[in-house]
């Protein structure tokens, strides 16, 4: 695919921004929402840029090095596709793929030999801990424009938020 250079005179325009030029067609949640939403989207690409080239790497790589890391012995694909919300399908090429590059291994389970443990290699674990500390620095970088009581005040707001989501949500 080819990426042709913006000019600076041309803005893209966002969900947010279409929604606040005609404010009267959108309510203040749904305004909320879309901000919520283009903030996600920015930050989520920028991410995934930087881990393209500074490690050659994905964003679904990366999260799922995370999940590994958490638990040194291991986790069976299934639980992988929980945690990263994703079909077994996509979990299983994707650990196919990092097994092929030496950073995750499967290991048989001993009480259960049709079952197996994905985790990481020392060489993964020393993957990962260079990607965690970069994407720790983008992050504090991408935030930097906002104080420690904004962010103090924001987390507050959100986890707010967050219970009066999950307050709304019909129990499945």
């Amino acid at each position: 695919m080819v990426k042709w250079p913006m000019p600076d005179s041309i803005t893209i325009l966002d969900a947010e921004t279409r929604a606040q030029e005609r404010p009267a067609d959108h309510k203040a949640e749904v305004r909320l929402w879309l901000r919520l939403l283009t903030c996600t989207t920015l930050i989520e690409n920028e991410v995934r840029a930087r881990l393209r080239k500074q490690f050659e790497a994905t964003l679904p790589r990366f999260d799922l090095m995370a999940q590994l890391e958490r638990m040194p012995d291991g986790l069976t694909l299934g639980e992988l596709s929980r945690r990263m919300m994703v079909s077994n399908g996509n979990i299983t090429g994707l650990v196919e793929r990092l097994v092929g590059q030496g950073v995750v291994e499967r290991v048989r389970n001993p009480e259960d030999r049709r079952a197996a443990f994905v985790r990481l290699t020392p060489a993964g674990r020393r993957a990962f801990a260079a990607m965690a500390e970069g994407h720790a620095a983008w992050i504090a970088d991408l935030f930097a424009e906002l104080s420690d009581g904004d962010r103090v005040q924001l987390m507050r707001l959100l986890g707010r938020m967050k219970q009066s989501v999950r307050k709304a949500m019909p129990e499945c």
